[in-house]
């Protein structure tokens, strides 16, 4: 069986030899491991600045598949929802998960092992216990003012 990752057209280990800033779209997309903590929304504390993650997740995760339901076209519907991009990296590290493929390469480390870039199979993530599949309740059936009561810690 030929490898999964240059099935997708992507070259094996493309994210060990091209900086963030020297990526494609595709590549670029390819690095996110669909765990869905990145739609879990957060609570930062205004004096020492400390994010805490919720279990409150966007309106448009689908929890189970841990992935946007309107992707392409998410800021009609979530506005402030942020585009990740290499030029913003630095103001958007603090708040995204430990474990994101972003946040890893930006601080210079590897993939984990359970990344589907390594394993070749979405379900690595879910698998490995990293995603929030099955435990995330909607913004819409949670008033703010009871997500402190569901802040969680990151899976790891």
């Amino acid at each position: 069986m030929s490898d999964p990752i240059q099935r997708n057209g992507l070259a094996p280990r493309f994210w060990e030899k091209k900086p963030l800033a020297k990526m494609n779209q595709t590549e670029w997309e390819a690095l996110c491991d669909g765990c869905g903590k990145c739609c879990l929304n957060k609570l930062e504390d205004e004096d020492s600045g400390a994010v805490a993650l919720t279990r409150v997740a966007c309106r448009l995760l689908d929890d189970a598949t841990c992935r946007c339901v309107h992707y392409e076209n998410r800021h009609s519907f979530v506005p402030d929802c942020i585009v990740l991009k290499p030029e913003n990296l630095d103001s958007h590290a603090y708040w995204m998960p430990e474990t994101c493929a972003y946040r890893l390469l930006w601080q210079g480390k590897s993939l984990p092992e359970w990344h589907p870039l390594i394993t070749g199979t979405a379900e690595s993530v879910h698998a490995a216990g990293i995603s929030v599949r099955g435990t995330t309740v909607s913004e819409f059936d949670t008033p703010f003012e009871e997500w402190e009561d569901h802040i969680i810690e990151e899976p790891t």
